[in-house]
Formats: C-alpha cells, structure tokens, sequence
C-alpha cells in the first residue's frame, strides 16, 4: 500500500497530519513521534523493517484496511536512525511541537531535523578521530566550486577546480566528503559516477537563501566561492532548522598550498588505510597517531592528507618537535594534562546546536580546568601562540553544574545551591517536606508498633503508606489511614496529614525542576558566546597534540629530523619503511636513497619479492612525514620540497567501471606525465606490465625518455624488462639501481639491500618455487623458459636507441620480384604473355634463394 494511493478524506486526522507532512519530504524515512514511540508507515514502514529487523505491523486508519506500521523506542532511537544513515537513506525526525497535556485535539507535529551520513552530530554517532564531511558542488560556466564542512566542529573550506571530470571527482574523493549537495547543472557523469562507483549520497539542491551567516565568506572576493557556500550553507539550515553560529570563516584551499597528491597515491601508500583491509591498522597514520586529543588525531589525518611546501613553516613544526624531544620532562607533563582534555570542537558544536546536556558543560569545565598548566608549558618551551584559558567561563561552570549531573534535563540535580536565590528557598522547602516525611514515618511506625512501616511514591496516587501483610492487623480506626491499594505482599494507605504535606512537596519538587532546566538553558546561551574563543583554543591544542605524538614517534623509533634544501637533490641513508619495520617479525634491511643533482631518475630492477615497492612507498612516506613536521625513519635525511607526489604501484584493475589493468596503468601514468613539474615525485612500479612485452617495452621506454627530457622531476622507475637498462648510455640523468638476490643451488635468498648497477635476470621460477607451487609445475616453468631464452637469443632484438633501431621500422628494401610486379597492369596484358612473366618470376625467386643460401 502506497501512501499517495490512499483516499486522504477517508484518513484520520492524525494520519491525514502524516500524509501532510510526507508529501515535503518524499525522499525522506519519516519518524513520526507518537508518545514513547518513533513510527513509520506505508513505504517507509516496508523499507525500514527489512533494514532495521523489525516487525512489520499495521494501524487502523480509517480505511478498509489497516496500514503498513513499525515502530522504534524513542529513547534508543539513535542506533536505528544510525543503521538507516548507513545504509544510505535520509531520516526526517517529526516532533511534537506541542505538549498533549495542554493541546486540546491533534497535537502539531513537523520535521524537526533531516539527518544523512553528512549531518550526523551526535558523538556516539561519529568516528572521533574522523572529520564528518558534506560538501557543496555548483557548476559555474568553466569551472566548479567546491566547500564543505563539518557540521559538529564547525570549520569550512571552499576552493575552485577546472571544469574537468577526472579532477573534479579527484578533488570530491580526495576530501572524502560523506555527502555531496550539487547543483541542477552539475554534469550527470559527474553524479552518476560519485553516486554509484564511490557510493556518496547525493542530493540535487537548487535553493541560496541563506541570511545572516556574511561573516563566514566577508574575507573573500570570488563571487564562486561565495554562492558556492551559500548554497552548502542553506541546504544544512533547511536540513538542521537550528543555529550554525559555531561555523567558523570560510578556508580557501588553494593547490599550491599543500603537496599534491591524488586518491590513488593516497590508496597506494596506505597514508590512513591499508590496501586490502581498508583499516585504519598498519597504516601511517597508526603509526604516527599518539596523540591524546580527539581533536589532535583529526588533525594528524589533515596534515598527513595535505602536508605542507611552505619551507617555513615545515622547519617550524620540526623545531617544536625537537625542542619537545630534548625538554621530555615538559613533554610528560604535557601529554597528561592534554588527557584531560575533552572534544572541545565538538562540544561547542553541541552547544550551538543546542543540544548539548549537563555533562557536555562539565566535560568543557574540566577541559578548560588544565588549559593554565598547558598555557604554562606551552610559555617554557617559547611556542609561538598563546593560549587563552578562558578564566571566566570555568568559573560560570563551576558554580552553576553540579558534578554529577543526570544525562536529562528535566529530571533535576542540574544547578548547584548558591548560584540562584529562588532555587536555593525551593530547594529548602523541599529538603523542609522530606524532613518531615522521615519525622512522620518514625512517628507512625512508633505509634502503630509496625516496624517496617515505610513512607513511598509513585505517580498515581502520590505518597503512601505501606504496611506488609503481617502487619495489617495492627492499623486501627483511629489512625487515620484509607487503604489505596492492595499487593501480593502488603497494603498501601493514605493519610489526611500526608495528602496535606504531599501538595507543598510535589509543587516545590515540580519548580525545581522547571527553573534548573530554565537556569541550565541560560547558562548554555553564555557558553555559546565563548564558542569562537574555544575554537581558537581547540586548534592550539589539537596542533601541539599532534607535535608532542610525533615527539613521541621518533623518540621510539629513532628518526632523524630531516634537512630542508633548497637544492634539487636526495640524500638519504639508511632509510626504512616506518610501517613494515613495525609490522615485520625480523629486521627490516634499511637503504640509501641517493640522487645528486645529476640524476633524475632510479631504475631499478630485481625479481619479485625483493622489495623495489617497498623501497619505492618509503621514499614517499619519507618525503610525506618530512613535509608534515615529521621526524623521519633514517641515520641522516636531505631532501628538497616536493610539489606533488605520483604513483603507480600495484594491479587495481577498475572494474566497477570496467576498465583493465592497462588502461588504468595508461590513465594514471597520463595523470602524473601532464600534471609532474620538475619539483614532483613519481613512482611508477612496473608500468607497461598489462599489455604484451614488447607493447610494454616500447611504452615504458617512451614515458621514461618523457619524463627525462621533458619534465625533469624526480622518478623512482622499476620494472622487469632488462633491456631498458641499456637507457642509462643514452640518458644522463638516469641511474640504474637494482634490488640484489643471493642464488645458490637453484634457491634464491633475497637481500634485500639496494646496490647500483642493472640486474639481468628476474628469478620469477625461483619466486613460484617459493610460494611452493608443485615441483613438477617449476620443472616445466623452466624447460619452457629454457626455449624462450634460446629463441629469444637467437632473434637478438632489442627496442633500445643504442641499437641500429631504424633497421626495426624502417620499411625493407624490395625485392626484384616485388619491383617488377608493380610495372605490370594485368589489364592490358594477354594470358600469353602473363605465363611468359610467371615464369620469369619464379626463375627469379629461384635466384633469389640460391644467393640468400650462399651468404648463409
């Protein structure tokens, strides 16, 4: 049943207010509140049963039959909406906006919040050390403009990219946005490939009415980047319906700002997840995250994701860490005191969204109680902002929330005694009727001889007296007492005196409860203008978080502060994979990276197994953790700062959208040859390898010489066809590295150890005797590769430019034969005289032979 097939004037009232209410949001899971309950219907109720595993039922609702239902308690509400959220959908949260006590017939109902992966702000509902992404995409002629923010920490950035899918989708994946909201004139190829190959939820919003937030975008002056935030901005105030006071200005991000790097180098240096797993595990930023700060290990994420080419500030970071690392007493003290630090981005949000409870503020008081010990070790080791303490709201909070207080605000124990006079006399003349419920329960117990008598309360009959069974024959006449209600195991009573004593209690019980959530809501409203200060304040700490954790890293792994060069060239001893080294059971085998400023380009050759993309990846992480503020894993490091980073390590055959391995291969290395300047990295691991050998060959040479004569950045370059290692006569600033093999007895050992010169021999047999495929298998494997060897010998060719190469395409000479059938038309010829040239001809080829033989 449908819900837009039903006869509306059959409906009840209340579900004619549903009707209403789902006919705005269509695309939308409606939580409908109905008492305790949220509830679904109609499609919404299918869908969600399915998903959420819960029992579909039905509603009577006027019609001839009952309709579709499933419900969820509201008070856990959270893990169902969450399920939802996952799995894609949108879920509209419908309130009642009136009290049913009051409200004489329906009660008003409407959306109060749409939540989608984007707009999650509940912390149970977020990864901590995660951003929470939504961004905004509007097309604009020849280019498009990207912002995108995070809801419950407030920051937003804006940026404009070329109109060009691959870098459009790049930039979109790269952020790692949850939630894209796009303009009508989006390009469709765009969405569709966002929505069903990266799997991001996706909502075309037209609308930019958006007032009262010009301070977050006063700063610039491209009208793009304005209209861009204006649009990500009202699509979350039409979504939220709630105040978005703690977003903060608006951050250009500007690809000359930060190292360039895209989704696949990103993947395949496993910078925050690993290749096969997609877990946080094993990768970098595992290795590098000890901060102790929420706060400080999202940020650790950014820098890693974006590290820095600003030779100024890069020494910056370096300086702290190696002052933190020679002052580790400060450092202690600092680590323990930043442990006592609680979300505050996330808290202010909470706050500003107004939906923030008792233990949110006292969370924020303790964080703020150590920020003077850590504004004092900050001063000892000269770090070059001040941090603000913020004295005067850790004294609000102080002296208005209790320790200890309920995670409701509406069941009291909110406000401390002494912060407001008209609670203070409630709270008295409360403590005043309990007094004397303990007085009356002695003397009635006293006076009846019942020891067990006890005072209690429960909601629908107020405070009673409970005898036990045993006892019933004790209660007299002239006590009084009116027998209310009777249980298995004893009778409860009423009395005149405690009906009288019940009215003052319970009225001052109920003023209680309403000033301290009135008070409570007072005090949230102050803490919301502290909201830019504590940001300001959240960014000092989540930044010395992270430079005491990688204080702390290259303490325990020995790195080395790296030197920053102006010069184009890279030296580095025994340099080691931060993460194999950690993950490996044995030692890892460090190497030298070395080239001068007469070499551009390492290729390097070696069997399988020997660890060419191992070297490769941690040249690469090296450069990363250099360019972060990082100490790095080496005895000494000199390197230059590089612009970008390409790679093209490992098959990842692209068949979502049916691409092969090769065409992959020719796209990613398309990528890196247009974008590379001669201050870029590139690795390229084996390209050529998905087409045939010779296909493979001449292309690989061909990239190499491009890359060599043409852009001059720095490559790392590994492959297995031998026969480009004869390049380094032809190319000057190409050196050949190998990966060296110890073989013995038809068994290899791999070293491991990196050594100059070219290798001719890629042991692949010896690597499948290895991962022990069946020795009948590797007898033929090397039989066969014995013919291939003599075959090849025997043709001799070799695609490289030191060669005679013209002999290879330039078209053979003619032979007699040849010439003399193309001056004959056998058009005007008599079959006479072509039997006469037939035989010629074949006299000829006869000759031909004969003379061929004689040169053999």
């Amino acid at each position: 049943m449908k819900y837009s097939e039903v006869d509306v004037s059959k409906l009840t009232p209340m579900m004619r207010q549903y009707i209403d209410i789902k006919n705005k949001y269509k695309d939308i899971i409606i939580f409908f509140r109905l008492g305790d309950f949220y509830e679904m219907f109609f499609e919404d109720a299918i869908l969600a049963s399915k998903i959420l595993e819960v029992a579909l039922t039905g509603r009577n609702a006027g019609l001839d039959e009952r309709i579709p239902m499933c419900g969820v308690p509201y008070h856990s509400a959270q893990i169902y909406i969450e399920k939802l959220v996952e799995q894609g959908y949108k879920v509209g949260i419908c309130e009642q906006l009136e009290d049913p006590e009051t409200t004489k017939g329906i009660v008003k109902r409407d959306v109060v919040q749409i939540i989608s992966k984007g707009t999650l702000i509940d912390n149970e509902s977020l990864v901590e050390y995660e951003n929470n992404y939504i961004g905004s995409l509007v097309y604009f002629n020849n280019a498009y403009g990207l912002s995108y923010t995070d809801i419950s920490t407030g920051e937003l950035y804006v940026s404009i990219i070329d109109s060009n899918i691959s870098k459009v989708i790049s930039e979109v994946i790269n952020t790692g946005l949850k939630e894209v909201v796009v303009s009508e004139k989006v390009d469709s190829n765009i969405i569709s490939i966002l929505k069903h190959q990266f799997k991001l939820v996706i909502t075309v919003h037209e609308s930019y009415d958006i007032s009262g937030y010009e301070k977050l975008y006063s700063d610039l002056n491209d009208f793009r980047m304005i209209e861009t935030i204006k649009h990500l901005l009202s699509y979350i105030d039409q979504t939220q319906k709630r105040s978005l006071i703690h977003f903060q200005k608006a951050v250009v991000k500007e690809e000359n700002q930060y190292l360039k790097m895209d989704v696949h180098t990103k993947r395949n240096l496993e910078l925050t997840e690993t290749l096969r797993l997609k877990q946080r595990n094993h990768s970098l930023i595992w290795l590098l995250d000890k901060t102790k700060t929420a706060m400080g290990s999202r940020l650790l994420k950014k820098w890693i994701e974006n590290p820095l080419i600003n030779k100024e500030e890069i020494n910056r970071r370096h300086d702290i860490v190696e002052t933190l690392i020679k002052e580790f007493i400060i450092k202690n003290d600092l680590q323990t005191t930043l442990q006592e630090v609680y979300d505050l981005e996330r808290l202010s949000g909470r706050v500003a969204f107004g939906n923030c409870n008792a233990r949110d503020l006292i969370q924020l008081k303790n964080s703020l109680k150590v920020l003077p010990d850590i504004k004092a070790s900050l001063e000892k080791i000269n770090y070059y902002k001040v941090l603000d303490t913020i004295d005067e709201l850790y004294e609000l909070l102080e002296k208005s929330i209790y320790e200890t207080p309920p995670v409701g605000l509406k069941e009291g124990y909110l406000i401390k005694e002494g912060y407001n006079s008209e609670l203070d006399e409630l709270k008295d003349l409360r403590k005043g009727g309990k007094d004397f419920l303990a007085r009356f329960e002695a003397e009635e117990r006293a006076r009846t001889g019942i020891k067990n008598l006890k005072i209690g309360y429960n909601k629908v009959f107020g405070y009673y007296i409970e005898v036990s069974k045993g006892n019933i024959g004790l209660i007299k006449d002239e006590y009084g007492y009116e027998r209310k209600q009777t249980l298995s195991n004893c009778e409860r009573y009423i009395s005149p005196i405690l009906k009288e004593k019940e009215a003052m209690i319970l009225n001052a019980e109920e003023k209680i409860i309403e000033l301290e959530y009135q008070l409570f809501v007072e005090i949230r409203e102050k803490v919301k203008e502290y909201i830019p200060r504590l940001q300001e304040v959240s960014k000092i700490i989540s930044e010395i978080d992270v430079l005491q954790s990688f204080s702390t890293v290259a303490e325990e792994n020995n790195y080395v502060r790296p030197v920053i060069t102006d010069e184009r060239f890279v030296n580095i001893t025994s340099n080691r994979h931060p993460v194999v080294e950690k993950v490996i059971d044995g030692e890892f085998v460090p190497n030298n990276i070395i080239m001068d400023k007469n070499t551009d380009i390492l290729l390097i050759t070696g069997p399988n197994m020997a660890g060419k993309s191992t070297y490769m990846r941690q040249m690469a992480i090296t450069v990363i953790m250099a360019q972060i503020g990082s100490f790095v894993p080496a005895n000494e490091a000199v390197m230059p700062i590089f612009d970008a980073i390409y790679t093209r390590i490992g098959a990842s055959d692209d068949l979502v959208s049916g691409e092969s391995t090769f065409m992959v291969e020719m796209k990613e290395a398309n990528y890196a040859i247009s974008n590379a300047t001669k201050n870029s990295l590139i690795l390229f691991d084996e390209l050529g390898r998905g087409t045939a050998t010779f296909d493979g060959m001449a292309l690989a040479q061909a990239i190499i010489e491009y890359i060599h004569n043409e852009i001059g950045a720095k490559t790392i370059f590994s492959t297995h066809y031998h026969e480009l290692t004869d390049l380094e006569e032809t190319l000057p600033r190409l050196k050949n590295i190998h990966v060296s093999a110890h073989e013995e007895n038809g068994n290899i050992t791999f070293l491991h150890k990196i050594k100059e010169g070219s290798v001719d021999k890629s042991y692949g047999i010896h690597v499948a005797k290895l991962a022990q495929l069946p020795t009948s298998l590797i007898n033929r494997a090397s039989a066969i590769l014995k013919v291939y060897e003599t075959t090849e010998a025997k043709r001799d060719i070799k695609i490289q430019q030191v060669l005679p190469l013209d002999e290879l395409v330039n078209t053979p000479k003619k032979s007699a034969v040849e010439q003399e059938l193309e001056l004959i038309n056998p058009l005007e010829i008599t079959p006479i005289e072509a039997l006469n040239i037939l035989y010629k001809l074949k006299q000829k080829i006869s000759e031909e032979k004969n003379e061929e033989e004689v040169k053999l």
